[in-house]
C-alpha cells in the first residue's frame, strides 16, 4: 500500500506542497478528509454491486447447523460460550465428533471450545471441499478470464493449506476469506503469541512466496522459530491470526475503527477459548495494532503483553486509555511510511496518538536491521528479536530506546 504522502504531490500554480507544510496538523486533517471523501463514493458503489450476491458458504453452513440435530437434540449455537461447547463435545464419543466435523466442517472448524484436533480435522475437510469448488470455477467457461485466474489462485492457496502437518485453526472461504494457523502445540503451551496482521489481509495474502515475512504465516513462522531458538525448553505456540475482515488499501475502513471493533470481538472470543492456562502476547502489525488497542479493553487477564509495530495508532491518546493491565510495547522501523500518516483522531477518522511517541507511554523498542513497513518479522532483525523476547517473557533481553 502506498503512503498517504504519495497522494499529496506538489500542486500546479505555485500551490504549497506537503513538504512546505510539514508538521501542520491542519494539512494532515485536510489530507485525511480528502482521501476519505474521494473513497466514500467508491465504497458505496461497491456495496451496491454486492447487495444481490448469492449466500456465502459460511452462511449456508450456519443455516444447516441450526437445522440439524444429534440424537434428536438440537446442536449448540455456533457462537455459544466456549465452556458450553467444550462440555457438549466432551460428552460425545470420537465417532460422533467426527460425524459433526465432516457434516459441518465450516462450523466445527471455527468453533471456539471445540477440541483442537477436531477443529484441525474439520478445516481439512472444509479446505478439501473448497479446492473442489475452485477447481470447477477455474474450468468454468462462463466466467471471465480474470474470474478463472482468481479461482486458480484460491485453489492453489487452499492446496497449500492442506499440506501435511499444517494446523489450521480457522477457515472461511466466504468473500475474501479468513484463516488462522497454529505453530507448535497449542494444547500444552505455557506461552502463546498471536500475530495480528493489518490492511490487505485475506486468504490470498495469508502466506506469500515472495516477501514471505510480510504475510501472516511467514510472520508467525519467523516469530515461533525465534522464540524456540531463544528458549528451547519453553512450551510455546504461535498463532497466525487472520480471522477478521481487514481493510483493503488506504480508504474509509483503514481510517476508521469499525473493522477493528468487529475484529476485536473475534480476537477476544478466541483468547477466552484457548486451552490450558497459557499467558498470551499479542503481536500487532499496522492496522492490526488498531484492533489490538480496541481488544485490550475486554481482553482476558491471560494477555500479559501487547506489542505494536508500524502502528497508525491504537484509538487512544495514551496507554492508560487502553484499559488493559498488559505491558504495551511499540516500535517503528526506519523508512516505514506509517510515520507519514496523521496520528490523530478527528470526527471518527484516524486512530489517535502515535504509539512510539514518548507521550503515549508505551515501552519503546529498537528495530535495528528492520526497514520499511513490512520488515519487522524479518529473521535476524532486532525487531524480531525483541518480539521473541516479549513472547517468551524474557523482558531483560529486549533492546529499548
Amino acid at each position: 500500500m502506498n503512503s498517504l504522502s504519495d497522494l499529496a504531490s506538489p500542486l500546479p500554480g505555485g500551490a504549497l506542497s506537503e513538504t512546505d507544510l510539514t508538521g501542520s496538523t491542519a494539512w494532515r486533517v485536510l489530507l485525511t478528509l480528502a482521501v476519505v471523501l474521494v473513497l466514500l463514493a467508491t465504497t458505496g458503489w461497491t456495496a451496491l454491486q454486492n447487495q444481490h450476491a448469492k449466500p456465502e458458504p459460511r452462511a449456508v453452513a450456519l443455516t444447516a447447523w441450526q437445522k440439524d440435530t444429534l440424537g434428536g437434540r438440537p446442536l449448540p449455537a455456533a457462537d455459544a460460550d466456549p465452556r458450553a461447547v467444550s462440555r457438549f463435545f466432551g460428552k460425545l464419543d470420537q465417532r460422533r465428533q467426527m460425524t459433526l466435523a465432516e457434516r459441518h466442517p465450516l462450523v466445527v472448524g471455527n468453533m471456539n471450545g471445540a477440541p483442537l484436533p477436531l477443529r484441525y480435522r474439520a478445516n481439512r475437510v472444509a479446505l478439501t471441499e473448497a479446492v473442489h469448488v475452485e477447481r470447477v470455477r477455474r474450468n468454468d467457461e462462463r466466467l471471465s478470464e480474470t474470474g478463472r485466474q482468481d479461482a486458480g489462485r484460491r485453489m492453489n492457496r487452499f492446496l497449500s493449506m492442506l499440506r501435511d502437518g499444517r494446523q489450521i485453526l480457522a477457515f472461511d472461504p466466504s468473500g475474501r476469506g479468513r484463516a488462522a494457523e497454529v505453530f507448535g502445540d497449542l494444547g500444552t503451551a505455557r506461552r502463546v503469541s498471536v500475530v495480528v496482521p493489518g490492511v490487505d489481509t485475506e486468504l490470498l495474502t495469508f502466506e506469500r512466496t515472495q516477501q514471505r515475512y510480510s504475510a501472516p504465516v511467514g510472520m508467525a513462522q519467523a516469530l515461533h522459530r525465534s522464540e524456540r531458538a531463544a528458549r528451547p525448553g519453553l512450551p510455546s505456540a504461535t498463532i497466525a491470526w487472520a480471522d477478521y475482515r481487514a481493510p483493503r488499501g488506504v480508504g474509509v475502513d483503514a481510517a476508521t475503527g469499525g473493522l477493528a471493533e468487529q475484529g476485536a470481538q473475534r480476537l477476544n472470543a478466541l483468547l477466552r477459548a484457548l486451552p490450558g492456562g497459557s499467558t498470551v502476547a499479542l503481536m500487532c502489525h499496522s492496522y492490526g495494532s488498531v484492533l489490538c488497542g480496541v481488544a485490550g479493553r475486554e481482553a482476558p487477564a491471560r494477555v500479559t503483553d501487547i506489542a505494536v509495530a508500524g502502528s497508525p495508532g491504537m484509538r487512544a491518546e495514551q496507554v492508560s486509555e487502553l484499559g488493559t493491565r498488559a505491558r504495551v510495547w511499540a516500535m517503528r522501523a526506519e523508512h516505514d511510511w506509517i510515520a507519514d500518516v496523521p496520528h490523530l483522531e478527528f470526527g471518527g477518522l484516524g486512530h489517535g496518538t502515535d504509539p512510539v511517541s514518548p507521550g503515549f507511554g508505551a515501552r519503546r523498542l529498537s528495530t535495528e536491521g528492520a526497514t520499511g513497513h513490512t520488515g519487522y518479522f524479518r529473521p535476524g532483525s532486532g525487531s524480531l528479536r525483541n518480539l521473541a523476547a516479549i513472547g517468551t517473557g524474557d523482558y531483560t533481553l529486549t533492546t529499548r530506546l
